[in-house]
C-alpha cells in the first residue's frame, strides 16, 4: 500500500500500513483514553480519513508512519514515524501506541530505529517532536530519546512543546540504536 521500506529492531517489525490495521487504529481513535493528548476522542469516519492520510503520507513525503508489529505474536502495537502536515514546522518523529501495548519500551525502541533510518537515508535531521504539555508519557519518551525542550508553540490550535532530537549518528543516540535494532 505504501513505498515503506521494511524495519526491524530486537523485538519488532516496522511496516507500511496495511488494510489489516484499520480495526486496532480504528480502536484507538474513537476509544483511546489516550486521544485526549491528540486532540481527542474521533469518529470511526475520523479515523478512516487518518487511516488514508497515513497512507497517503508516505507517496507525498516519502515517508511516514510505520505500523509497530510486536514480532513474537504479528500483533499491531502503534504506529511510530515522520510526518509533516501543511503547517509543520519541519518533519516530525510522532508515536502513538495502541491499548495493551505501553510501557513495554516499544515506542523507544521504534523510535530509535526510525531515528536512524530518516538521517541515514533521507537526510533528515535533527528532528523535532510536538508534544502537547499535558502528554506526560510522550513527554518521557522525547526525553529519554535524548531531545531537548527547544520551544513552546501552537501548531493547529493546540499547545505544544517542541523538542529537538539526537542526530542519527550522534553518539549517544547510535548508542541508544544499538540497543534496540535487532
Amino acid at each position: 500500500m505504501t513505498p515503506a521500506p521494511t524495519l526491524t529492531t530486537a523485538r519488532l517489525i516496522l511496516r507500511g500500513p496495511a488494510k489489516s490495521d484499520l480495526p486496532a487504529f480504528m480502536a484507538w481513535v474513537t476509544q483511546s483514553e489516550r486521544m485526549a493528548t491528540v486532540g481527542g476522542k474521533g469518529t470511526e469516519r475520523d479515523a478512516w480519513r487518518g487511516f488514508l492520510a497515513g497512507i497517503g503520507h508516505w507517496s507525498w513525503h516519502g515517508y511516514g508512519f510505520f505500523t509497530v508489529v510486536d514480532s513474537r505474536s504479528g500483533v499491531a502495537a502503534g504506529r511510530v514515524g515522520i510526518i509533516n502536515h501543511i503547517e509543520w514546522p519541519q518533519p516530525e518523529l510522532a508515536w502513538h501506541m495502541f491499548d495493551g501495548f505501553e510501557g513495554k519500551s516499544y515506542a523507544f525502541e521504534a523510535a530509535c530505529a526510525i531515528r536512524e533510518w530518516a538521517g541515514q537515508t533521507l537526510g533528515l535531521e535533527p528532528l523535532i517532536s510536538l508534544i502537547s504539555p499535558a502528554n506526560t508519557r510522550s513527554l518521557a519518551l522525547a526525553t529519554r530519546l535524548g531531545a531537548t525542550e527547544e520551544r513552546r508553540d501552537v501548531v493547529d490550535d493546540e499547545d505544544v512543546i517542541v523538542f529537538r532530537h539526537l542526530s542519527h549518528n550522534d553518539p549517544r543516540a547510535v548508542s541508544q540504536a544499538a540497543g534496540a535494532i535487532a
